[in-house]
């Protein structure tokens, strides 16, 4: 059975392209979406692609995922750093739980620094801009063991590499 992934992304994040560019870029979701879907194609794994500015709908999204999904990349945006009921949801899912951020927050103001999500998260990719999508795709994919044979042996990691938290 192929991977199924599902790609959530938070509050503002429908704005990509026009906030903030200096911050950003000039890339917006729906370019980020299709070259997920490219990769997907290329990996024969299924993703489903949404962005919510409810915390709310989110958590329904993530609770949404027990059974439907085998792997869950999050941008949870600003909600990375005061949203309990995320972390809370998280928790439930078990497979791998990638959180992606497309600037360095560790680089940033203090308010942006620490992401209370990620104590709920496998693996975190910050600072790579949008490719951090693609990267967490390729490591969602890798945890689960479902790297095609076309997949390089270099891009499939180390044998006997860990693979828990």
């Amino acid at each position: 059975m192929a991977a199924r992934i599902m790609i959530l992304n938070g509050p503002n994040l429908n704005f990509l392209g026009i906030r903030e560019p200096h911050i950003y870029g000039s890339t917006t979701l729906k370019e980020i979406e299709a070259n997920c879907q490219e990769l997907a194609k290329y990996l024969g794994i299924s993703i489903s692609f949404h962005q919510s500015n409810l915390e709310g709908e989110l958590v329904n999204l993530i609770q949404s995922a027990h059974g439907s999904a085998d792997a869950i990349i999050m941008n949870p945006a600003a909600y990375s750093f005061t949203s309990i009921a995320l972390i809370d949801a998280l928790k439930i899912f078990e497979g791998p739980k990638i959180e992606v951020h497309i600037s360095n927050i560790h680089a940033r103001d203090e308010l942006h620094r620490h992401s209370i999500t990620s104590s709920a998260s496998t693996a975190v990719i910050c600072g790579l801009g949008p490719y951090g999508y693609i990267a967490a795709i390729l490591a969602a994919v890798q945890r689960l063991g479902k790297l095609p044979d076309t997949v390089p042996a270099s891009l499939k990691g180390l044998p006997g590499e860990q693979q828990s938290i």
